[in-house]
């Protein structure tokens, strides 16, 4: 189906009528088990997972629904092959897990999600994985980090939550000089704004609880690259570690991808407008979003990406009070930390809980950072409202005053050291 546009793929990739009823839309297929071929070639087949299309044996090792779902991401993204997961963090798990071992290392982006940063700073050195997270935007800082023993660079760009962009096709120079994978999170802006693998990328990996599945409502993670690779990880981690994507979650995913071009188009064209608005805010200090000339890295966004997102960061004159308050007085966006959603969320970032209180980031580290974040920043993921009705419902909430607003610094101050 590789002649057809992302729209129609969106629709029809992975996707045939039913043969037993002829029902357009694929059944959700929720048995655990399923009967073998009889002794033989296919039967060794499906035992020893020696192919991606192997007879389906139990569905931790793959499913009809899973199989779908992987046919039109693969589909979508270009890629030769795909497996799904149960959650982007198990994506990333089983990711490096196959490809890392005592003795190697790693270089990833200082700044991203919570979870996987963690995952890397705090968990992985425990098995014997040499570790340096670096600003992925320098591309300097990432050929100093270079070592004999890297066997991967782990990037994400846009970076959560600070949108920070780095260089996906001169990072991967710099890595395959020296035959590093290179893996990118593209979780932010989804194969029709960003094509990681087209620029170089080994692997790209989202979390498709967010613009993917595009709803709120299914977990699910991927990693999507060549095809012996991927089977790699369905064989060795995704088995063994367990992460194993819902068949129902895969069919709730597969019906929000039908629409996902569509409601890219209409999250970047709000974030646009609202941040345009905040940035001529008189109580906002800084916008961060990448389609504003006032980012520091527009023009490669400009170059590497098709659109620039629904996500964007903002920071408030009056700090942590301020944002209480718009957390108070805000009717459409929901106070939440997921994103993606069709609904707008946000959330704060204090910088001494999320930066400056992990312990694998040194000093300088912590400095750079903060240089986005200041004391804390405000994620706001945008979503498919009217950008009017948006704007209205942050203007009113900006210019409001509470109690919670006044007292909550305090209050937060009180609770740290407590």
């Amino acid at each position: 189906m590789n002649k057809y546009k992302l729209e129609t793929l969106a629709i029809h990739a992975g996707e045939n009528p039913d043969p037993n009823s002829g029902a357009i839309r694929p059944p959700i297929h929720m048995s655990n088990t399923f009967k073998l071929p009889k002794f033989g070639i296919k039967l060794f087949d499906a035992l020893l997972m020696d192919s991606d299309s192997s007879p389906f044996v139990y569905t931790r090792w793959g499913n009809p629904t899973l199989r779908d779902l992987e046919e039109r991401l693969t589909a979508l993204e270009r890629a030769e092959a795909a497996v799904v997961t149960a959650s982007g963090m198990a994506a990333i798990s089983a990711l490096v897990f196959t490809f890392l071992q005592k003795g190697d290392h790693l270089i990833a982006s200082e700044v991203c999600y919570a979870g996987t940063v963690e995952l890397f700073g705090q968990y992985l050195p425990r098995f014997g994985i040499e570790i340096s997270l670096v600003d992925t935007s320098d591309l300097e800082q990432v050929r100093a980090a270079v070592q004999k023993n890297t066997k991967m660079i782990f990037l994400e760009t846009p970076a959560n939550p600070i949108l920070s962009i780095s260089d996906i096709s001169e990072i991967v120079k710099i890595a395959h000089e020296s035959n590093i994978l290179v893996a990118v999170d593209s979780t932010w802006s989804g194969p029709t704004i960003q094509r990681p693998l087209k620029l170089g990328a080994d692997f790209v990996i989202y979390s498709l609880t967010k613009y993917l599945s595009g709803h709120g409502d299914a977990l699910g993670g991927a990693v999507l690259g060549k095809k012996k690779l991927i089977q790699r990880i369905r064989k060795e981690m995704l088995v063994h570690l367990g992460g194993a994507l819902s068949p129902f979650n895969a069919w709730l995913i597969m019906r929000g991808l039908m629409t996902l071009p569509l409601r890219m188009n209409l999250h970047c064209q709000n974030a646009l407008l609202v941040a345009q608005f905040l940035e001529n805010h008189p109580k906002v200090v800084r916008v961060i979003y990448p389609g504003l000339e006032s980012h520091p890295h527009y023009e490669l966004a400009a170059r590497q990406m098709l659109d620039f997102g629904g996500m964007l960061t903002f920071s408030l004159k009056g700090g942590l009070g301020a944002a209480i308050t718009l957390a108070e007085k805000v009717r459409l966006f929901s106070y939440a930390t997921s994103l993606g959603d069709a609904h707008s969320l946000l959330f704060y970032y204090p910088t001494d809980l999320y930066i400056d209180a992990m312990p694998f980031y040194s000093d300088i580290q912590k400095q750079r950072i903060r240089k986005w974040t200041g004391d804390g920043i405000l994620r706001a993921s945008i979503g498919l409202e009217s950008a009017d009705d948006l704007i209205a419902d942050l203007d009113k909430a900006l210019r409001a005053r509470t109690f919670k607003g006044l007292v909550g610094p305090l209050a937060y101050q009180i609770l740290k050291k407590s």
